[in-house]
């Protein structure tokens, strides 16, 4: 086994890696010299180079990344010293670090994530004595830009073709040559580098210029550029052969390494049991190769393996090739799936002993450790954040075949587990209304509810213009988004749907849907009052755990049970959910060892039940990729380090969380592609390309360009003028980089949403009631006043739900934009108050039939003080109408909407309603609730947006 101490490396390594960030060294006369952070991504194609990459995960713990970088012209000599010094830095941070092998031009897209946009490398280097970078002359200088790759190329008409994107670099002007067939990404890119060297050799000052392949002399800025070699001529046609690809081997081939010799492992199939704990194997992949090193393994075979890889580069005449080294039991993915058959139990978690131990040598070495070993509070919660205001409108349906049915407002977050549901919610967000449209599909929900649920939620996103992020959700995998919109969420065995009742017809399975009357058992979860789900589970001993709280009833009879290992929050969730499901029922609390044996009756008697902690699934760190899907191909490339700017907006992006995954579409995808994204993060969870064992019910959510919510853009540094502008990504990033005013696309009008929830008078806060040492015990039900005004509309269509803060006292005007204007409030409040009252009318659900309804003392009056409400209300607009009319300056409303051809310049269009003809304005305010309710429903909308615009 391997034993090198962080006290054995060269004095300039010792006490790397503690802390996240990058730290690198030139290796100079064969020892290691510290390059100074101003200098970081400053390479010499004459020098060899050390880079660390350290990470700390959510976790606390640190991983490591060790790059060995060879320049073009570095000697053979220094490529090995360099291999083995890395064997020995990784020995002497415990083992664990991945190691790569970068060769000038061919780098890995990890190793160029750490400096981008790129990387160009400068002629010389230390045996050349080009130690600094001394002024001189500018030099005209060619480079290629191929993906990520920049490389200097000849000055010479030649080497120009129609394939790639060229960058030319003269004293006064930086030109981008783009070939007729490169791609727009491609064009995007290389701009990034443009605005690199621009800074980076021009101190930010000089021009640029796009030329197009194909620009003929008559462009001022094609012309001066063609002039620059020589005058125009027309390029080959035929594509130019690339010179640097690397060779394919006769397929994957494992090598096991003895004393520095080689040897071919001979096997049918690739299998992870070839792999001796006590030796050292390459695998050459051909575009890659890998040196594996066995967890039993001395320094000595460490080094002598990474110097056969060295050798196996020169004899197989593939010197430009990567080389990755891993150690057993923390290999890479993409090792990992090199072999026909890899374990899941394999992967050996990185252990916090281990770490420990790790830092306790350091320590004893000298060697400072602070931020080696990071270890979170046992009393801190790990709980998820929401990133989602819980504030605002809820709507939602449950599918029965091709039918939608609107739930009342007390049975909205009640589902039930055989059926699919649709909700569509809307909420305050930075600077505009959020939207979210999401399919719930229950655990025993039938393929036909299904397809209808998720085809009825996507035509709804593409009629609101795909501006709704749109959600897919399994029982038993809700994100914490879903719970903070539901608030109180109740999930019920069986179903409701004429589809599921058909199925268990068919199939002869018991209907167990969820009967008030009969044996129910509930377990109680969350993590606080805006976060609290009740799940009906069977009605057996197992599936008690001690971790939870329950609730039982049958018989007449209803129990609350807690598990030793509950907290009081946890019990005060469980008195929440009591108020819902069995409200004005005298209950009988158990505790966990002292049950009744009535309680194990209605379980059908006492059994062994779990005891420990549930873990839940935690959110990983997250990866990006770019993807393709076409032909029932699915070809995903990972980015490293992502920002915003890698999310290209003719392309789809994955953002892989975990628990979460995000499918973003940008704003240029092509329409008929747009249909496919739901399949695509279906496609990604089943291939689960970083073998991390993606449940295939894990959430996906489909968001747009221009329409991130929140919880999505919370991974990254955010500007959202970005998806404003106007063109595809090379437009746009050339209009920054030429100074250019960004064209911005036109605000949307956002698409009201009406429904669903209204605010109760108050919120309910914890109830204190009085519990005595009896376990059979007649429980009162103590309510808070904020429980008993829920109680009172808990059949109302607009009920919100329990945890709802209440209403704004006094008139509120809400900014629609951010650049809108709020009015003077003193002068409004009258007109306020007065088209509040109006609008009131328009919601107004249906009278209910008198029988069913008493009408109780004083409702006349009532009404009557209603009427004379209203008709002050439209007095005062009339009077207000009359005085403003005279000032307001009038347009036809086509030319007042964003699709207008012929929009009206210069006027707010936050409130363009107000800039409507006298006739209209008329109309809106004059007409009585009969004619309103008349008016088909898109008018209807219409109007009422128009009265709360005004």
């Amino acid at each position: 086994m391997a034993t090198f101490s962080m006290r054995d490396l060269d004095e300039a390594l010792q006490g790397c890696g503690q802390k996240s960030g990058i730290e690198i060294w030139r290796i100079e006369n064969f020892k290691p010299v510290a390059v100074p952070n101003e200098s970081h991504g400053k390479f010499f194609s004459g020098d060899s180079y050390i880079v660390l990459k350290t990470t700390a995960s959510k976790s606390g713990s640190l991983h490591h990344d060790i790059h060995y970088w060879l320049g073009k012209d570095s000697s053979q000599d220094e490529h090995g010293s360099v291999a083995v010094m890395t064997v020995e830095l990784d020995s002497a941070l415990g083992g664990r670090a991945v190691q790569y092998r970068e060769v000038q031009g061919h780098e890995t897209e990890k190793f160029l994530s750490y400096f981008k946009p790129c990387i160009i490398p400068q002629e010389g280097g230390v045996a050349s004595g080009f130690n600094h970078v001394k002024p001189e002359e500018h030099q005209t200088r060619l480079y290629i830009c191929k993906g990520k790759h920049v490389v200097r190329v000849p000055f010479v008409r030649s080497t120009l073709n129609h394939d790639d994107v060229f960058i030319l670099d003269t004293e006064s002007k930086i030109f981008q040559f783009s070939g007729s067939n490169s791609s727009i990404q491609e064009r995007a890119k290389a701009l990034e580098v443009v605005q690199y060297i621009k800074d980076t050799y021009h101190d930010g000052k000089c021009e640029i210029a796009a030329v197009d392949d194909g620009r003929m002399m008559a462009d001022a800025e094609a012309g001066e550029f063609w002039e620059l070699f020589g005058g125009f001529a027309p390029l080959p046609k035929k594509s130019a052969v690339s010179d640097d690809q690397t060779a394919e081997s006769d397929g994957i081939k494992l090598f096991s390494v003895e004393k520095g010799q080689t040897e071919a492992v001979e096997a049918e199939t690739l299998e992870k049991e070839l792999l001796d704990t006590n030796k050292c194997y390459i695998l050459d992949c051909g575009l890659e190769v890998f040196v594996w090193k066995g967890r039993n393994t001395s320094i000595d075979q460490r080094k002598n393996a990474c110097e056969a890889a060295e050798d196996f580069f020169r004899s197989s005449e593939r010197p430009k090739s990567n080389l990755i080294s891993v150690m057993e039991g923390f290999e890479t993915v993409m090792f990992r799936s090199k072999f026909d058959s890899w374990p899941a139990t394999s992967t050996v978690a990185e252990p916090r002993q281990g770490r420990g131990k790790v830092a306790a040598l350091l320590q004893k070495q000298g060697v400072n450790v602070e931020g080696l070993v990071k270890t979170s509070s046992p009393s801190s919660k790990d709980e998820p954040k929401p990133y989602i205001d819980g504030t605002g409108n809820l709507q939602v349906w449950r599918i029965n075949n091709e039918e939608k049915i609107l739930l009342e407002g007390a049975e909205q977050s009640k589902f039930y587990s055989g059926d699919c549901y649709i909700l569509q919610y809307s909420y305050p967000g930075d600077d505009r209304e959020e939207y979210l449209v999401g399919t719930w599909l229950g655990k025993q929900s039938v393929e036909e509810d299904r397809a209808s649920a998720i085809s009825m939620a996507s035509k709804m996103v593409e009629s609101m213009k795909f501006m709704p992020a749109q959600a897919r959700i399994y029982e038993g995998k809700e994100p914490i988004q879903f719970f903070v919109i539901m608030q109180s969420f109740i999930t019920f065995k069986g179903g409701l749907s004429d589809a599921f009742k058909k199925y268990i017809a068919e199939n002869e399975v018991p209907d167990n849907t969820y009967d008030a009357e009969g044996v129910a058992l509930f377990r109680v979860q969350g993590s606080g009052p805006e976060d609290m789900q009740a799940i009906q589970i069977d009605a057996v001993s197992t599936g008690l755990n001690s971790s939870h709280c329950y609730i039982l009833h049958g018989d007449s009879t209803v129990f609350t049970w807690c598990g030793n290992l509950t907290t009081s929050d946890d019990q005060e969730l469980m008195e929440r959910m009591l108020d819902l499901i069995k409200p004005d029922e005298h209950t009988k609390a158990q505790k966990e060892g002292i049950e009744s044996e009535q309680f194990w009756e209605l379980l059908g008697g006492k059994s062994e039940y779990p005891s420990q902690k549930i873990k839940k699934d935690g959110e990983s760190d997250p990866h990006l990729f770019s993807c393709t899907f076409s032909n029932e191909t699915l070809k995903v490339t990972e980015i490293f380090n992502f920002t915003q700017d890698d999310l290209m907006t003719e392309d789809i992006f994955i953002l892989n969380c975990h628990t979460e995954v995000y499918v973003w579409v940008g704003q240029q995808v092509d329409p008929k592609k747009k249909p496919q994204v739901l399949d695509i993060g279906e496609k990604f969870i089943k291939h689960d390309f970083l073998l991390e064992n993606l449940a295939s019910e894990t959430p996906i959510y489909i968001v747009t360009e221009g329409n991130e919510p929140p919880f999505f853009t919370r991974f990254f540094t955010w500007d959202s003028t970005k998806s404003a502008m106007h063109g595809d990504s090379f437009q746009r990033k050339l209009a920054v980089l030429t100074n250019k005013k960004p064209l911005l696309n036109k605000p949307k009008r956002r698409v009201p949403v009406y429904s669903g929830r209204s605010s109760v008078p108050d919120k309910p806060q914890p109830r204190s009631r009085s519990v005595t040492s009896t376990t059979d015990r007649s429980r009162v039900r103590g309510r808070s006043p904020a429980f008993n005004a829920l109680a009172a509309n808990f059949g109302n269509v607009s009920t919100r739900n329990l945890s709802t803060p209440p209403p704004m006292v006094g008139p509120m005007v809400r900014k629609l934009y951010p650049k809108s204007h709020a009015p003077d409030l003193t002068k409004l409040a009258p007109k306020s108050a007065a088209i509040a009252a109006r609008t009131a009318i328009f919601e107004k659900p249906k009278p209910t039939p008198p029988q069913e309804t008493p009408t109780s003392p004083g409702s006349s009056e009532a009404t009557n003080g209603a009427e004379t409400a209203e008709d002050e209300s439209m007095s005062n607009i009339k009077e207000e109408e009359a005085e403003e009319e005279s000032n307001l300056p009038t347009f036809p409303y086509e030319r007042l909407t964003t699709e207008s051809e012929d929009p009206v310049p210069d006027i707010d269009l936050t409130r363009r309603e107000a800039y409507l003809t006298a006739a209209e304005f008329k109309e809106k305010f004059e007409m009585t609730k009969s004619e309103f309710h008349k008016l088909p429903k898109w008018k209807q909308n219409k109007l009422k947006t128009a009265v709360q615009l005004f």
